[in-house]
C-alpha cells in the first residue's frame, strides 16, 4: 500500500502507524472474509462470493476470535467477504471488536446500506466504509453484472458519509476502467469523501481468469502520473488521502520520478519506503475466511497455514514451523528472476508472490505486474 498522499505532499495522513516508520507490524492488520454470501457477482472477485452461508464462524465463534486478536494486539481487523453487511450479526460483531480495542473497518459494495445501517456502523464503532467502484455507471454496473449498482453504490457512499463515518472508494484497475480515474478523482472531491484506493488486479478467484484485462507496463506508468497529478490537485483545498494497493513497484517508481524534480522530497520517499518494507503478506497482513481457514493475506484462499477453529490465529500466526509463513517471511532468499537482483528488494519486498504464482506456477518467480524497467531495477 503506497501512502501517495503522504509520501507525495509530505503530509501526514491516517493509518500512517501502520504503514511507516518503528513498531510497524508489530502485529498483522487482519481481512476477516466474514461470509461467502453476496448480493453481486463481480467479474473480479478474489473470493469467487455466490451464495450460501454453509460452515460460516458464527456469532459466538467470531467474538472468540476477536477476543483472540485484542489479546494478540490486532491493530485493525477489516471486515469483508462476500458482501459483509449481508451478515445478519456484522453490527453486533464489529461492536464487539470497538469494545475490544481494535479498529474496525468495513469493506462493502455499498448497495445495501440504508439510512439505518449507516447510523448503527457509526453508533457501533466503525471507523471507515470503503465502498468498491469499478469506474463510473456503465462501467461499473457491467463489472458487478448488475443494472444500478453504481446509483446504489454512490447512495451507500453518500449515507455513511452523512453519518459521519470516514468514507472512501476502492477501484480496481483494468484495461477497461483506467479512463475512469479522473472521474473518480471529481467523485471524490464533489462527494467531499476522506479516502480513494487505487488497486492494482491480483490474479486470484475470479480475476485469476482476468490477466489480460491488467494494464500493461507503459499504461501502467501513465496511470501512475495521472494519480500522482491528481493528487496534488486534490490536496490544494484540504486533505483528502489517495493510496495505490497491491503493486509494490509504485513506490520505487515515484522515488524514482521526482529524484530530479524534487531530489529532497525523492529521498525522503526512499527513507520511508524503506522502514515500510513492501508487500508483507504473511507478516504485517493476514487473512481469516469464512470458515475459518487462515491466509497469508485475502489472496491467498488456496493456501491455508491453519484454521481457528482448531486453535487461535495468535498461535497459527506464531508458527514458525508452518512452512508458507516461514518462506514468506524471509522472501528475499527465495527470489528469483529480475526479482532476484532488483536494487529495489528492500523496498517492495519482492511485490505480491501469489500473482507470480498465478502466472509462472512458481511463488518466488517475478511478479509479473511489475512495470519498472531492467535498467530502473539495477539489470542492465
Amino acid at each position: 500500500m503506497l501512502a501517495v498522499t503522504r509520501l507525495l505532499m509530505g503530509v501526514p495522513t491516517p493509518g500512517d502507524s501502520l504503514r511507516y516508520g518503528p513498531g510497524r507490524h508489530r502485529r498483522p492488520v487482519v481481512v476477516w472474509n466474514v461470509t461467502r454470501r453476496c448480493n453481486l457477482r463481480c467479474l473480479h472477485c478474489y473470493a469467487t462470493a455466490g451464495n450460501g452461508a454453509e460452515g460460516e464462524l458464527d456469532t459466538k465463534e467470531g467474538k472468540a476470535l476477536l477476543d483472540d486478536l485484542a489479546g494478540y494486539g490486532v491493530p485493525v481487523v477489516l471486515f469483508s467477504g462476500g458482501e459483509p453487511t449481508m451478515r445478519e450479526d456484522l453490527l453486533e460483531l464489529v461492536a464487539y471488536a470497538s469494545r475490544k480495542g481494535i479498529k474496525p473497518v468495513l469493506s462493502t459494495n455499498g448497495t445495501l446500506i440504508t439510512p439505518g445501517m449507516a447510523s448503527a456502523l457509526k453508533e457501533a464503532g466503525i471507523s471507515y466504509v470503503g465502498v468498491s467502484l469499478d469506474g463510473m455507471e456503465e462501467a461499473h454496473d457491467h463489472f458487478r453484472a448488475k443494472k444500478g449498482a453504481f446509483r446504489e453504490a454512490v447512495r451507500g457512499l453518500r449515507l455513511s458519509r452523512d453519518a459521519g463515518i470516514r468514507t472512501g472508494i476502492r477501484l480496481t484497475l483494468t484495461r477497461f476502467n483506467a479512463r475512469h480515474v479522473p472521474a473518480i478523482f471529481d467523485l471524490v472531491r464533489d462527494e467531499g469523501l476522506d479516502r480513494v484506493c487505487f488497486y492494482h488486479l491480483v490474479y486470484s478467484g475470479r480475476g485469476s481468469k482476468l490477466r489480460d484485462w491488467d494494464l500493461g507496463p507503459a499504461e501502467t506508468r501513465d496511470l501512475m502520473d495521472l494519480i500522482f497529478q491528481r493528487t496534488r490537485e486534490l490536496n490544494t483545498n484540504g486533505l483528502r488521502e489517495v493510496l495505490t494497493v497491491d503493486n509494490h513497484a509504485d513506490g520505487a517508481y515515484l522515488h524514482l520520478k521526482l529524484r530530479e524534480p524534487e531530489p529532497a522530497r525523492a529521498e525522503d520517499i526512499y527513507r520511508e519506503l524503506l522502514g515500510n518494507g513492501g508487500n508483507s503478506s504473511g507478516l504485517g497482513i493476514g487473512a481469516i475466511d469464512e470458515l475459518g481457514e487462515v491466509h497469508p493475506d485475502q489472496f491467498w484462499r488456496h493456501a491455508s497455514v491453519g484454521n481457528v477453529r482448531n486453535r487461535p490465529f495468535s498461535q497459527i500466526w506464531e508458527d514458525s514451523s508452518q512452512p508458507l509463513l516461514h518462506d514468506l517471511r524471509e522472501r528475499r532468499k527465495h527470489l528469483t528472476g529480475r526479482c532476484a537482483v532488483c536494487r529495489f528488494q528492500e523496498l517492495c519486498g519482492g511485490n505480491f508472490r501469489v500473482r507470480a504464482e498465478a502466472v509462472h506456477g512458481d511463488i518466488w518467480a517475478p511478479d509479473p505486474a511489475c512495470y519498472l524497467t531492467d535498467q530502473e531495477i539495477g539489470l542492465s
